[in-house]
């Protein structure tokens, strides 16, 4: 027994010498395979996240890695429904998903602090210094756990602009809220809610013609879609500055597909979190004065809310959303105390 026990070590030994030897030698650098990954987000081509947001992020990750990662796109309902996306990329199904609030917080809470606080920061310049910029703050770092928790990585984020409320009716106080039945999903609905409204809670194909037949008022959205929705057709307002002035989309990876990267492919990734945030933030943030020139053509107004008004609606938003976010899970808390801070020592909020 006691020969044997020698036997099994020295094999062991020799196995681990062996298998230090392959990772030792195995070179940095771009590998000799092309991995091939199907992505599909929660929304189709009609959405301003498709051509403004992931298209460009597709594009610059096989040209980062040379060629040895190729992603092939297909719209919501391809291979599962948009609200499945999330879950099929966790379990392999799929490799990559795009989309909000990571499901509106249902299947990450987490998510809603990338989505963007209501009535939090004004800029995407902002939001990169508090989520990943500043050393300080480094929200980011709370939302990728998260994803890892649930075997995701976080890849990719863009600012979509404000995003805001398109009714049938005028909106230019905050007791005008009250009572409008709006589609609303995750953190809008908490928003909606907390102004006196109705959240009324339906899929992005479905709101045109809901707002055409009066079964809502209306929706919130991000500014620079509404013409690529039609949206224009049905509403006649548009309320800025919106609930969020920087709503984003963020983009994630199953973890075992990540992992089976080399760590060159991985950091040529990461490596451009940051300029593609800020090239896609731009191209969303170009898109809403036109989208919101399309509707004043159709008959449409622009409502810009007075500063006073804005005061009350950001400090209800803050007083009554914000906890209930923080409510969510640990990691919620943890980031909503980070956010309260940064925009305490930027000086848009009162310590």
């Amino acid at each position: 027994m006691k020969k044997f026990s020698i036997q099994l070590l020295a094999v062991l030994f020799v196995f681990s010498i062996l298998q230090g030897s392959a990772i030792a030698a195995e070179k940095y650098g771009k590998p000799d395979k092309v991995t091939k990954w199907v992505f599909q987000p929660c929304f189709d081509s009609s959405d301003a996240g498709w051509g403004s947001g992931l298209v460009p992020w597709i594009k610059a990750v096989e040209e980062a890695t040379e060629g040895t990662v190729k992603i092939k796109l297909e719209p919501a309902g391809a291979i599962t429904s948009g609200s499945e996306a999330f879950g099929a990329t966790a379990a392999g199904m799929i490799d990559g998903y795009a989309g909000w609030a990571s499901v509106y917080g249902g299947d990450m809470p987490e998510g809603m602090l990338a989505f963007g606080m209501a009535m939090g920061v004004k800029t995407h310049n902002d939001a990169w210094e508090a989520m990943w910029g500043n050393p300080k703050y480094r929200i980011g770092d709370i939302i990728q756990k998260a994803a890892n928790d649930r075997n995701l990585q976080w890849v990719g984020w863009t600012s979509q602009g404000p995003n805001a409320a398109f009714s049938k009716v005028p909106i230019r106080k905050m007791a005008d809220f009250k009572g409008l039945k709006m589609r609303a999903g995750g953190p809008q609905a908490l928003f909606h809610k907390a102004m006196g409204g109705a959240p009324v809670s339906m899929g992005g194909g479905d709101i045109y013609t809901a707002i055409k037949l009066g079964t809502i008022d209306g929706t919130y959205w991000d500014t620079g879609g509404i013409d690529d929705m039609a949206f224009q057709e049905v509403i006649k307002y548009a309320i800025m500055p919106g609930w969020c002035q920087v709503q984003h989309q963020e983009t994630y990876i199953n973890l075992d597909k990540w992992k089976a990267l080399n760590q060159w492919q991985r950091d040529r990734i990461n490596g451009i979190f940051k300029s593609t945030y800020f090239e896609t933030s731009k191209l969303h943030l170009d898109g809403v004065e036109e989208a919101l020139e399309i509707l004043k053509k159709a008959g449409g107004e622009v409502i810009q809310l007075p500063e006073d008004e804005v005061a009350k609606i950001r400090a209800k938003a803050i007083a009554e959303v914000w906890p209930q976010i923080a409510a969510k899970s640990k990691g919620s808390a943890e980031g909503v105390a980070l956010w309260k801070k940064y925009l305490e020592d930027i000086g848009d909020l009162k310590k």
